[in-house]
């Protein structure tokens, strides 16, 4: 049987972030400077079920990029979706989720 095996790793940063020409009345303090902790789920496709990529090395280097560039850092306009693109590019995976609040979020696949 065909199966698809992926690892996967979740982690957590807090950042504070804006959408300053948010067009929507309802949600109008999305425009002001405001704080989340985000979450951030990341899957790899592995070759094989004895890990051809460790989970533990790859949560390590998510996380030094995140405390060495976001965490606890304004990040101006920067959206889930942006943030999800940027971890899909630089580490090379299958699939980015970045909640706020582990409540909405976005969702990138390659």
């Amino acid at each position: 049987m065909f199966m698809n095996l992926y690892i996967v790793i979740k982690t957590t940063f807090s950042a504070v972030h804006h959408w300053p020409e948010c067009p929507h009345e309802d949600v109008y303090y999305l425009r002001a400077p405001h704080r989340h902790l985000f979450y951030v789920t990341m899957k790899w496709k592995v070759d094989h079920d004895n890990r051809d990529k460790e989970f533990i090395t790859m949560k390590k280097s998510v996380d030094k990029f995140l405390k060495d560039n976001w965490e606890g850092r304004f990040l101006g306009r920067k959206s889930c979706e942006m943030m999800g693109k940027k971890l899909l590019d630089l580490f090379d995976a299958d699939f980015v989720s970045v909640f706020e609040d582990n409540e909405n979020g976005a969702e990138v696949y390659r």
